[in-house]
C-alpha cells in the first residue's frame, strides 16, 4: 500500500477492508464521507497524519508466530492470554457495536439477518465481559497461587470453590456458549460474506466479526487444551 497520502479514504479501505478499522478507531469516517483524501481527512479529524500511514502500511503485518504454548510456564501463559487475547476482546468490542448498530439501522430492513447478528453480538460481549472478569479475579490468581506454592515446597488448601476444577468447568461451559452464538453469526452471515454491492461499514462489520471468532478460537484453544489441564495437574500435586 505505497503512495497512500493522495488515496482517498473509500479508495483505501475498498482495497483492503481491515483498513475500516483503523479509520473508525481514529474517528474517520470510511463510509459516506470517504471520499476526500486521507491526508485531508487527517487535518479534518486533527490526527497526526504519519501515525495514520504508519498503522495503514503494517495493517497486514503477520504477527503470528508459531510459540511453543505448551512448554511456557503457566504465569507466563497467563500474562499472555491477558495481555493479548483479553486486550483484544475489551478494545474489540465497542468498536464491533458501533458497526453493527449502523449496518442494523441502515439495512436491517432489507437484510434481516444483520439485526439479529446485532442481538447476538451484543448477547455474547456482555457473557464475555462477565467471563473475563471471573478469570481475572478468581481462576487465573488462584493458579498463580498455586505456582507460588510448588515453588515454596507447601501443600495447598482447598479454595473457597472447592477446587480448581469447579471455575474450570464454568470457564469451560461459558467458552462453548459463546462459540455456540459466533456458530450462529457465521450462520446468517454465510461466513462472514457481505452481499453484493454492500458498503463499507456493512464489510467493515463482517471482518471484524471473522477476526473476532478466529482470536477467540485461539484464546479458548490456550485455555481449554493448555492451562486448564496442566492447572489441574498442579493442584492435584500438591494435594
Amino acid at each position: 500500500m505505497n503512495a497512500i497520502e493522495d488515496k482517498t479514504v473509500a479508495e483505501v479501505v475498498s482495497e483492503n477492508i481491515k483498513t475500516a478499522h483503523i479509520f473508525k478507531k481514529h474517528g474517520i469516517d470510511f463510509c459516506c464521507g470517504g471520499g476526500i483524501s486521507i491526508k485531508k481527512a487527517c487535518e479534518k479529524q486533527e490526527v497526526d497524519y504519519k501515525l495514520i500511514e504508519e498503522e495503514l502500511l503494517n495493517v497486514d503485518a503477520d504477527v503470528s508466530r508459531a510459540y511453543d504454548y505448551n512448554n511456557w510456564n503457566l504465569d507466563f501463559l497467563i500474562d499472555h492470554i491477558i495481555n493479548v487475547h483479553h486486550t483484544y476482546v475489551e478494545e474489540s468490542i465497542p468498536l464491533i457495536i458501533q458497526y453493527s448498530d449502523r449496518v442494523a439501522k441502515v439495512h436491517g430492513h432489507h437484510y434481516t439477518e444483520v439485526v439479529e447478528i446485532n442481538r447476538l453480538f451484543k448477547e455474547v460481549a456482555g457473557e464475555l465481559a462477565a467471563h473475563l472478569q471471573k478469570e481475572e479475579i478468581i481462576l487465573f490468581p488462584y493458579i498463580k497461587k498455586l505456582l507460588a506454592m510448588q515453588k515454596e515446597g507447601v501443600k495447598t488448601t482447598p479454595p473457597p470453590f472447592g477446587s480448581v476444577n469447579n471455575p474450570i468447568q464454568m470457564m469451560e461451559t461459558e467458552h462453548e456458549d459463546a462459540g455456540d452464538i459466533f456458530k450462529q453469526i457465521a450462520l446468517l452471515s454465510n461466513n462472514y460474506t457481505p452481499p453484493e454491492g454492500a458498503c463499507n461499514t456493512f464489510k467493515a462489520l463482517y471482518s471484524k466479526l471473522q477476526e473476532f471468532e478466529d482470536d477467540l478460537h485461539r484464546h479458548i484453544h490456550l485455555e481449554n487444551n493448555i492451562l486448564h489441564p496442566k492447572a489441574l495437574d498442579l493442584e492435584a500435586s500438591l494435594a
